[in-house]
């Protein structure tokens, strides 16, 4: 599958001075670094007209554009990889992904990903930016998730997702007793020290919100029904730490297990036990990208989870029980 792609983008002031392949990687995000720099040597991405090298460095209002042929990409290869798929059509897939799964292939995941197994379940979704994917989960998140199969639809998809007309609720279970549910406005970006973290950023963070409300609030842990406005990586692990009351399960944002006085043996051995942020993407709202119809998919709460909160219960019976609904 081909596709012809005209992309058009202006230098800001924080890029100047940067490499042409930096620049673009950060202005053409959805393309692969490989790729941009292929384009550069071909001179299908031109700075102000004109043909540059990877390493020329660029000015703040430099025009970058892009015309190129998009074709199959060979960096990732399809595998046969089971897929749980909730909705299919020519234009877009919709699956729950397991927790455990990889999205994209990356150092140390270069195959068994999302991304093998979609381009095994549909090959041509290889000419696509990300390989279709416009939205990812943690590696350890389940849920629900949307992959564009064309272009048009890839471009839709990024340009609702921009707009923030998606809609995306998460069911999460948080250490500590909540007093009620609320909003979080903070910017999340990269952590200054660690940079396999994220952190909440008064300074150089991009926009985040999440909007949070109780369902089930146990004596010592809260579950939440999470919808996003914006989605930065680590997003509701990050805010809901911030606010302290981080995932059960989460070693990166919320240390060691924390074992409530007097806990049973069986919670001690479900909270220590549990080896992922407790963290499921339930449902997804869209509109769709050649009808234009309003689509709402959902995925149940997955078995772990489920077990985890019943044990919850069981231990400490929740004084408050609303429906996710």
């Amino acid at each position: 599958m081909e596709e012809q792609i005209e992309l058009q983008a202006v230098v800001p002031d924080e890029l100047a001075g940067e490499r042409l392949d930096q620049a673009a990687a950060s202005l053409f995000g959805d393309y692969s670094r490989s790729r941009l720099q292929s384009w550069i040597k071909s001179g299908s991405l031109t700075v102000n007209g004109a043909k540059q090298r990877p390493r020329d460095k660029v000015d703040e209002g430099d025009v970058l554009a892009v015309a190129a042929t998009l074709e199959a990409s060979t960096e990732w290869q399809g595998e046969d990889i089971a897929l749980d798929i909730v909705y299919e059509d020519e234009s877009i897939i919709v699956l729950n992904k397991p927790a455990g799964l990889v999205v994209h292939p990356a150092a140390g995941h270069a195959q068994g990903t999302l991304v093998n197994a979609l381009l095994g379940h549909c090959p041509g979704m290889a000419a696509l930016p990300r390989g279709g994917i416009v939205h990812r989960l943690d590696k350890e998140t389940s849920g629900i998730m949307v992959a564009a199969k064309t272009l048009p639809a890839h471009h839709d998809l990024v340009a609702q997702l921009q707009e923030r007309t998606v809609k995306r609720e998460y069911v999460a279970v948080c250490v500590g007793a909540m007093t009620g549910g609320g909003k979080i406005d903070e910017p999340i970006g990269r952590h200054p020290r660690q940079r396999k973290k994220m952190a909440v950023l008064a300074v150089g963070g991009k926009p985040a919100i999440t909007h949070y409300r109780i369902f089930r609030r146990y004596g010592h842990h809260t579950a939440v029904a999470v919808q996003l406005e914006t989605g930065r990586t680590h997003q509701i692990r990050v805010h809901m730490a911030h606010r302290h009351f981080p995932l059960v399960g989460d070693p990166v944002y919320g240390g060691r297990p924390r074992i409530p006085a007097g806990a049973s043996q069986e919670l001690i051995d479900a909270l220590r036990g549990f080896s992922r942020q407790a963290l499921h993407a339930r449902a997804l709202g869209l509109i769709h990208p050649e009808s234009g119809e309003p689509m709402q998919f959902e995925c149940p709460i997955p078995a772990d989870i489920e077990t985890l909160m019943a044990i919850l219960a069981s231990e400490d019976p929740p004084d408050r029980d609303d429906t996710l609904y």
